[in-house]
């Protein structure tokens, strides 16, 4: 691929400035482990929030510093309004390597793509350091018009990719921080994969954590041994597979650990969406050959939505790479996505019983952090307007009742009658290699947030 030379006449200002502040934003690693490069990015948010917007610091980052957690930048515009609305955004991202990017993933820029023309490549073009940046200029560019006719609370954490811990703590102080609100809206590339923009009526919980084996007195190694005593000395990964096998239950898909029936409300959405909803795309956008589920659409989505899943992200031993030897410990990293109307708590405690029962001596698990999942209604607030904001682009939204993925909602409940994902723009390949956003994209993502702004 080749760095795109572009005409000026071909960018808008408005786009070339949002570009700008992106390009700006891109080289901060503010990945987790990271803490002074998130420290550089939440000061760098904060003083253009002041600088730009003439926004005030609720919670100075210079008062955070001697924490060992990602600062949160919460700042308040108040234009004297009689309506606010709460603006959340994440500044963290993934790791990325240089290895099989089309330009270096902390260095980004634009390129041109034969399938999808201009795009802007880089870690957190679509996730979320782009939409963080359309977000931004759309404000201000409405300050500047004079369009802006409500005051805007900005909530912009650095641990979203690790459970929002900080967050959720800081909005359950009494009294809270953010005072009540028209809405609340996570402004993101709702367009996946170029199909029709997506509005979820609420999130799925996450309750993430670490499974660990240890070697002891039920058997396995207390240090590394040779391989040749297999037959006669306990393997902790063997026992760790089992109690993998124990908390999945189920032959075939030991992802799913429960299940609910989506209610009536959720079903009517539910029956709507899968009128035009489309597997085989979702199965292209999400790089996969085949369900795990079969049965028409709505019945799909319906599993999709209605299960509890443990999803595994990695699975080590130690020492690592032994292959002669039985390693002395085993561990996954593991976390559990509940949806709302499954009780996380009780399941958690139903696994904590079945790794207490015998053959299980020395499994362990440990959660780092959980949140519950939460919806919200169909007439909440900020739900038709969201709506507006599509059609006027010409774009037919597509309703969930909640996400199969998670977010912090319920930690917004008590501000605003909803939390709400939203905005038009395609990019893609978010956590992975050449993560993207269109430039048109960008455009008509800025394009939307503003319209959804001025409803209010």
């Amino acid at each position: 691929m080749t760095r795109l030379a572009m005409a000026s006449a071909d960018i808008t200002p408005a786009l070339q400035e949002t570009l700008d502040l992106l390009a700006q934003m891109t080289p901060f690693r503010s990945v987790d482990g990271e803490l002074d490069e998130q420290r550089a990015l939440a000061q760098w948010l904060e003083t253009w929030l002041e600088t730009e917007l003439g926004a005030h610091p609720v919670l100075p980052v210079s008062q955070q510093l001697l924490k060992d957690s990602p600062p949160l930048v919460h700042a308040r515009l108040d234009i004297g309004a009689s309506k606010t609305l709460v603006l959340y955004n994440m500044y963290d991202v993934m790791p990325a390597s240089d290895h099989g990017w089309d330009i270096p993933p902390f260095t980004g820029g634009v390129l041109e793509w034969p399938e999808l023309g201009a795009v802007y490549v880089a870690r957190g073009a679509e996730n979320n350091k782009g939409p963080l940046a359309g977000m931004l200029m759309a404000v201000k560019n409405l300050l500047l018009a004079e369009q802006l006719t409500v005051n805007i609370e900005f909530v912009i954490e650095g641990e979203e990719e690790i459970g929002s811990g900080s967050l959720r703590r800081y909005l359950g102080r009494h009294p809270c921080p953010i005072a009540p609100a028209e809405a609340v809206l996570f402004p993101s590339l709702c367009e996946y994969g170029g199909g029709e923009p997506r509005i979820y009526l609420g999130f799925s919980g996450l309750s993430s954590g670490c499974l660990s084996v240890n070697g002891g007195e039920w058997g396995g190694p207390t240090a590394a041994i040779h391989a040749s005593n297999a037959s006669w000395i306990a393997n902790p990964v063997w026992r760790l597979v089992a109690a993998l096998n124990a908390i999945g239950g189920k032959p075939g898909n030991q992802a799913v650990l429960a299940k609910i029936t989506p209610d009536e409300p959720a079903n009517a959405l539910l029956a709507e969406l899968a009128k035009n909803f489309s597997l085989g795309d979702e199965l292209r956008f999400r790089r996969s050959q085949r369900l795990t589920v079969s049965g028409d659409t709505l019945h799909c989505l319906q599993h999709l939505l209605g299960c509890a899943v443990l999803n595994l992200a990695e699975i080590h031993s130690d020492p690592p790479g032994g292959r002669g030897v039985i390693p002395h410990r085993a561990s996954a990293e593991l976390a559990f996505r509940t949806p709302p109307g499954i009780d996380s708590a009780a399941l958690i405690a139903s696994i904590h019983q079945r790794l207490a029962t015998p053959g299980f001596e020395g499994c362990e698990l440990l959660l780092d952090d959980c949140y519950p999942g939460h919806r919200f209604s169909r007439e909440a607030t900020g739900v038709n307007e969201l709506i507006a904001s599509y059609q006027q682009h010409h774009a037919t939204p597509q309703i969930w009742p909640w996400a199969p993925g998670c977010a912090p909602a319920y930690a917004f409940a008590p501000i605003a009658p909803a939390f709400l994902i939203g905005g038009l723009g395609h990019g893609g390949n978010a956590h992975g290699i050449n993560e993207f956003v269109t430039l048109q994209g960008l455009q008509r993502f800025q394009h939307s947030m503003s319209d959804w702004i001025k409803s209010f």
